[in-house]
């Protein structure tokens, strides 16, 4: 007998092509801006990635993302981000999760602790660099569980011989 090319019906199987919804997510040129003629002055946070072009005097804090200062940005503050780019001025103390990266024609003028750094010809850096180990970050956060640990295993096995 002959049998058709098309396959048959049956109510069990799930059809083949489903529709699986994509999750949204913030796309990586989702990011904030401050214009040149902007003046912020106070506390500047949020959850997507930041570019200043303007003035903004206060802390900035952005810590899962990236702070770019433009090359007419002008920023007195302390820059808390995972990532800092920095093409004008800044005053003030940067902390970096990741890496921080000062082009030709930025300034940076404060005290700097990050992962990873990068400083291009003709940049200028007047401060403190401490660049920290991210594998010893980890480690010491190991250690500090595993010392927990062994606090807790004692005071539960006393819980428990009390109760019997």
């Amino acid at each position: 007998m002959l049998q058709s090319p098309e396959p048959k019906y049956s109510p069990n199987a799930a059809p083949a092509n489903s529709y699986t919804p994509v999750k949204p997510a913030t796309s990586p040129m989702d990011q904030a801006n401050i214009g040149r003629s902007l003046v912020i002055k106070g506390e500047v946070s949020g959850a997507e990635s930041l570019f200043i072009d303007g003035r903004v005097e206060g802390t900035i804090s952005f810590p899962e993302n990236r702070v770019t200062i433009g090359r007419n940005g002008n920023v007195t503050a302390n820059i808390t981000a995972k990532e800092v780019v920095i093409m004008g001025k800044v005053n003030g103390n940067v902390e970096c999760e990741d890496r921080l990266d000062i082009r030709s024609e930025g300034l940076l003028a404060g005290d700097v602790i990050t992962h990873r750094i990068s400083v291009e010809e003709g940049a200028i850096l007047k401060g403190g660099v401490e660049v920290r180990n991210a594998e010893k970050k980890d480690q010491k956060t190991q250690a500090q569980n595993q010392a927990q640990n062994k606090q807790e295993a004692p005071k539960a096995m006393a819980a428990t011989a009390g109760n019997a």
